[in-house]
């Protein structure tokens, strides 16, 4: 599965000169959604003896800490994609080092038949890079799943549930495939006390440019990056004085606050109908 180091949303800050991230003193953790991706994957391994869970990241050397969570919690080995070379990328070029990574250790362990990620990350928010894997390694792509139905390595098939916006569908592909998890998919279990003193004591392999001696260097990093953010900033609070409708009963108070609404015509600006408004 590919995971991602992120900041802490609840610590984030925006600097006000530069209008971007400040990352310093920041804590960083895993992207929720990736833990769910994880702990689908261990699931998965947990049915189908012999399977391999291989955790990937790409990002600066402080993401190690990033991988070896994810050992805590079950996988078997966790990479490291990490060079300046790399800095920079957005989802295109960030999907291109990924699937080099992937490529690279198939070649190494064998044949990938899955590839899980979270349905996005909170810092990025697009959720470009599960597609993105799967296309540039021609796999089937399975988003927003919040279900595996049935998973059979020997007929080389998958059927999961993908949350859609006014229900759900079921869809049924062949793999190797991508699938990128909803956060309802499972519930993420603690690790176990041993789990946690192996991936302390685990060294993650960290792979470098030179690792990937006939990688494209023009898609990868702020060269591979046709997109770039302009700007982040963090809106300014809007305060105005408020007014308190008191001493009314309750039908009287409220046709008041209907009044003050029309008058600042409120209920066309939503769309209402003020007679209707005022009917209600």
């Amino acid at each position: 599965m590919c995971i991602k180091q992120v900041p802490d949303s609840r610590e984030i800050r925006v600097d006000p000169k530069t209008n971007t991230l400040m990352r310093q003193g920041v804590p960083s953790v895993v992207n929720p959604y990736d833990l769910h991706a994880v702990e689908e994957a261990v699931r998965i391994k947990g049915r189908f003896p012999g399977t391999r869970v291989t955790a990937l990241s790409m990002g600066p050397m402080m993401a190690v800490s990033a991988v070896k969570e994810c050992v805590a919690l079950g996988a078997d080995e966790g990479v490291l994609i990490s060079d300046r070379a790399f800095a920079g990328a957005d989802t295109l070029a960030t999907s291109y080092a990924l699937a080099e990574g992937i490529r690279k250790a198939a070649s190494l362990w064998g044949p990938v038949d899955l590839v899980l990620c979270g349905k996005q990350t909170i810092d990025g928010d697009t959720g470009q890079v599960g597609p993105g894997l799967a296309a540039r390694l021609q796999f089937e792509q399975l988003t927003y799943v919040d279900a595996i139905d049935r998973l059979d390595p020997s007929e080389r098939r998958i059927r999961v549930r993908r949350h859609l916006e006014d229900g759900a569908e079921v869809v049924e592909t062949s793999l190797p495939a991508v699938l990128t998890v909803m956060e309802t998919i499972n519930k993420v279990h603690r690790a176990s006390l041993p789990a946690v003193l192996r991936a302390v004591r685990y060294q993650p392999i960290v792979w470098t440019l030179k690792d990937f001696p006939e990688i494209d260097r023009g898609q990868i990093g702020l060269k591979g990056s046709p997109t770039v953010v302009g700007k982040a900033w963090v809106p300014e609070p809007i305060r105005r004085a408020g007014q308190r409708l008191e001493g009314q009963p309750p039908e009287a108070a409220a046709h008041a606050l209907f009044e003050l609404l029309d008058q600042r015509r409120l209920p066309e600006k939503l769309g209402w109908a003020p007679a209707a408004v005022a009917k209600g």
